[in-house]
């Protein structure tokens, strides 16, 4: 063999061994032989899971205005709270709170593990805000919510006041600032490793994503993909996982890399929990789905 292809196999085996033991091709991100299963579909609409440091994931049933949530352990679902605001999307604090977008009035709430709520957020410089749908926090005290407008047929007396529909940041004190305005903003989710933000202007079919660059300040925002969703969440290759038709993953770089079938007209929201966070936990519609996964949630 001479030195030319000697140096060409070397580099090929180079390649395959750190494929084996590193970045995890499109196939591989699922656990072999492993199917979506239905853990239960006793609800009307199921929306924004979250995961506590134990791994048991929350998520909301808006309709009835409840809030579930799965024990990994067991595989048994079980009612946590009855009256929570209409909650939509959730994400749990660094003491393990739920911080619900409660849209019946407008608000976020913070509620503790003992079931007691309080309110967070109503407004945004006196006016009522449209409705948050979606947010993630940032570790540092530091909400990023989303504000679109879906009329409810259970609101009273509304009127809208904010005619934009808007990213915004709440930090630590309570202040909240307007950060970018959408045609319909919808699913987000961040890291705190990666210093990145994913934001879903779901009307437009867009996905962007910005640098974090401190508390509540973002640069560099970019066109992450040509894809809207209701509700998304990251693993920890920098994968983003996004919902509407399916579960579809796109690589850190935007290229699109897998489309997980779920058994249901639209699939809300993902997220990652379970053993060591790598179980995907998937709210679609009536029904609540988990996948084994090769890869864990990020923070």
């Amino acid at each position: 063999m001479t030195y030319k292809y000697s140096v060409l196999f070397f580099l090929l085996l180079l390649l395959i061994n750190c494929n084996s033991k590193g970045v995890l091709n499109s196939k591989e991100i699922v656990q072999k032989n492993a199917r979506i299963q239905l853990v239960s579909d006793k609800f009307s609409f199921t929306e924004g899971p979250a995961s506590d440091s134990f791994g048991n994931v929350y998520f909301t049933d808006q309709p009835n205005d409840k809030i579930y949530f799965w024990d990994w352990k067991t595989n048994k679902i079980a009612e946590f709270r009855t009256g929570s605001g209409r909650a939509n999307g959730t994400f749990f604090d660094k003491n393990d709170n739920l911080i619900t977008c409660s849209d019946e009035k407008g608000q976020i709430l913070k509620i503790s593990k003992s079931g007691i709520a309080e309110i967070l957020t109503t407004d945004f410089n006196g006016k009522r805000l449209n409705g948050p749908n979606d947010l993630w926090l940032d570790g540092k005290g530091g909400i990023y919510f989303t504000d679109p407008l879906y009329v409810r047929d259970y609101w009273q007396d509304f009127y809208q006041e904010i005619f934009e529909k808007n990213l915004y940041y709440r930090n630590s004190e309570g202040k909240i600032t307007k950060l970018d305005t959408f045609t319909q903003p919808n699913g987000i989710v961040g890291s705190q490793k990666l210093k990145k933000l994913y934001v879903s202007d779901i009307d437009a079919n867009k996905t962007y994503v910005y640098d974090i660059l401190g508390e509540g300040k973002l640069g560099n925002k970019k066109l992450f993909c040509d894809l809207g969703s209701d509700g998304m969440t990251l693993d920890n290759l920098g994968n983003l996982y996004l919902t509407g038709k399916g579960v579809t993953v796109f690589d850190k770089n935007g290229t699109k890399i897998l489309n997980i079938a779920v058994p249901e007209n639209w699939t809300a929201n993902v997220t990652f929990g379970g053993e060591n966070f790598s179980t995907l936990f998937v709210t679609a519609s009536k029904s609540v789905y988990t996948l084994k996964m090769n890869v864990a949630g990020i923070k």
